[in-house]
């Protein structure tokens, strides 16, 4: 993550939060100092302390002190301490909010990025992720999947060319979006293409694109497609991928597997602020 971008929405976040100062802290608290951690109430991968909870207490001001900040992508149980501070109680109570909804939330894509991993570990394939994220955290949600040991789709409409199912509709046909697609972009950009057919595969081979999606394929059709494309393009898998059908799409031969669910669909960690 880049750390000039990341503060600018870090402060964004905080301005949401306070709008106009913490009237309850402000009200009860002036120099006092006080010492808290953040303890992960179950099993997670953890994600976020160091560069993103820690940078929010840090943007608050305050002589701060971090200690026992667990590195980001390791795997911590119940109980254990993910990140201990201490610091003026205005700032700690001020941050406490929007640090532990980042890192409850980018912890939660984490570990489930990393129980898909798990399901095809040994496997020649990658687990990326979509768009389909939150807006004003995809680079945050799409950093948290590589915590979890996923890899990143493209991260924005202008990153690379993938022609969808609307696009194929409303221009008539791959072949002449592909043709179009040639004509205004350069060499260096790659050509996707989403199918669903095996018809829809033969022509993006005839057209020569360099990756074609599989969508919603079930897997015998899956498993020809692959073979028909046979290393010609790298073949991606999408849509209806969970865990228990990763594995098997996996085994069709497919070189990626993207999982929308892995930032639309992750369910927070637990993880709570104790004090002293």
């Amino acid at each position: 993550m880049d750390d000039f971008l990341l503060d600018q929405q870090l402060r964004l976040f905080l301005q949401e939060d306070l709008e106009h100062g913490d009237i309850t802290t402000d009200a009860v608290f002036s120099e006092e100092t006080a010492s808290a951690r953040f303890v992960a109430r179950q099993p997670l991968v953890a994600c976020g302390m160091k560069q993103v909870a820690a940078r929010v207490f840090a943007l608050l001001g305050g002589q701060l002190e971090f200690a026992q900040l667990a590195v980001d992508g390791s795997c911590k149980d119940a109980g254990e301490v993910l990140l201990a501070i201490r610091g003026p109680v205005r700032t700690l109570l001020r941050g406490e909010r929007v640090a532990l909804n980042l890192v409850q939330r980018l912890s939660g894509i984490a570990t489930l990025t990393a129980a898909f991993v798990d399901q095809v570990r040994g496997m020649p394939v990658r687990i990326v992720d979509t768009r389909k994220t939150t807006p004003g955290l995809r680079m945050l949600e799409k950093y948290a999947v590589r915590c979890g040991g996923g890899h990143n789709h493209r991260y924005s409409l202008s990153d690379g060319v993938l022609v969808k199912d609307n696009h194929i509709a409303a221009c008539g046909s791959i072949s002449k979006a592909v043709e179009r697609i040639r004509i205004s972009t350069p060499h260096t950009i790659k050509i996707e293409v989403e199918t669903d057919t095996l018809d829809q595969v033969e022509e993006c081979l005839a057209c020569g694109v360099d990756i074609i999606m599989l969508d919603n394929m079930d897997m015998a059709t899956m498993t020809k497609a692959v073979r028909r494309i046979n290393g010609k393009a790298l073949v991606e898998a999408s849509g209806g991928v969970n865990l228990d059908t990763v594995r098997e799409i996996a085994e069709t031969g497919v070189d990626i597997i993207s999982v929308g669910g892995l930032t639309h669909s992750a369910p927070a960690r637990d993880i709570g602020m104790d004090w002293g």
